[in-house]
């Protein structure tokens, strides 16, 4: 911690773990890049798109708690709000489907600023309590709001044209077009991990008062973390509305928040790709057991002991420790 904090004082961000680690990162980006780009060839695009937007929202998620420390069970807010409003601006609005997502985004990222900003000055079980209660307002302001359209949400969302030009409506182009938005996505949060600001927040994360005898305002870089996070966890709902062409409560409840949980303790929090094994996992299972029903959910929660129980650092995590490289 200490290595990490000087560097950190003096300007420098330290390395990533060498050229060899360099190297994998590049390596495992490039391979994921060449997979998603012939996965549509061999499985149902819409269920990838779904994978790739709850991976972006899990990964957004693990960025505030891996390395901000911060543990929120409200992402649900700016999930389920960038959904709306993305939902909104396409089908009342007429906004192409690139401008709806970039309004649902910075709507989540406003109400990040805003509910962070009270939220942040609050740590441990009281920082995670004051999230969920703020989400919760969220949520019961969309049962109310008369733009969300209610219980019955905002349906029949056209998918539009990109730039006024490239229809959606084929499956496969809209896949690449989401492909795009989550290794964008992905490759912001890498960067942002790598640079001197993450190197901020983890060593904010790791101890606080060090930090602050360094002459760091956490309460600063916790706000920007917080909404960083909650501006890509916008950008996952805002692309989700606009793949299912659907904006409904499901996306503000509750039970939202905690789907990004999930998905980053099997995948392991910390890690750079752990979440979207995570997402992987807990999407494939809602949907090839959905035939289960109600069961579905017994099912993802011994899963879930299981990986607690073998993989306690996550699977990438796991993998991460038996390689001896960061993931």
């Amino acid at each position: 911690m200490a290595n990490v904090s000087t560097t950190v004082a003096a300007g420098v961000a330290p390395a990533s773990g060498g050229d060899r680690t360099r190297t994998l990162h590049r390596a495992i980006f490039i391979g994921l890049a060449l997979m998603l780009a012939v996965a549509p060839f061999l499985v149902y695009p819409v269920f990838l798109m779904k994978v790739l937007c709850f991976a972006l929202f899990a990964c957004a998620f693990n960025l505030l708690l891996g390395f901000g420390g911060l543990m929120s069970f409200g992402h649900a807010a700016y999930f389920g709000m960038a959904s709306y409003v993305s939902a909104h601006g396409a089908k009342v609005w007429g906004l192409t489907p690139e401008l709806a997502i970039l309004a649902g985004t910075a709507v989540a990222m406003v109400l990040g600023a805003v509910f962070g900003a009270l939220a942040v000055r609050r740590k441990g079980i009281y920082f995670a309590m004051v999230t969920l209660a703020l989400a919760q307002m969220v949520y019961f302001l969309s049962v109310q709001a008369p733009f969300t359209g209610g219980e019955d949400g905002i349906q029949a969302v056209p998918r539009g044209r990109l730039l006024g030009l490239i229809s959606f409506a084929d499956d496969r182009v809209l896949y690449y077009f989401v492909m795009a938005v989550f290794m964008g996505g992905l490759l912001l949060i890498y960067r942002v991990i790598h640079s001197p600001f993450g190197q901020v927040c983890k060593a904010i994360r790791e101890n606080e008062p060090r930090a602050i005898s360094l002459g760091y305002r956490p309460l600063h870089y916790k706000l920007a973390m917080f909404v960083l996070s909650a501006g890509l966890a916008g950008l996952a709902g805002a692309t989700k509305a606009i793949v299912f062409q659907l904006a409904s409560l499901t996306d503000v409840h509750w039970s939202m928040s905690g789907e990004p949980v999930l998905m980053t303790l099997i995948g392991g929090i910390g890690t750079v790709f752990g979440p979207i094994a995570g997402a992987l996992v807990v999407v494939s299972m809602q949907n090839y057991l959905a035939h289960l029903g109600a069961w579905v959910t017994v099912v993802q929660g011994g899963i879930f002991i299981l990986a607690v129980l073998i993989f306690r650092e996550g699977i990438v995590g796991f993998i991460a420790g038996r390689l001896k490289q960061q993931l």
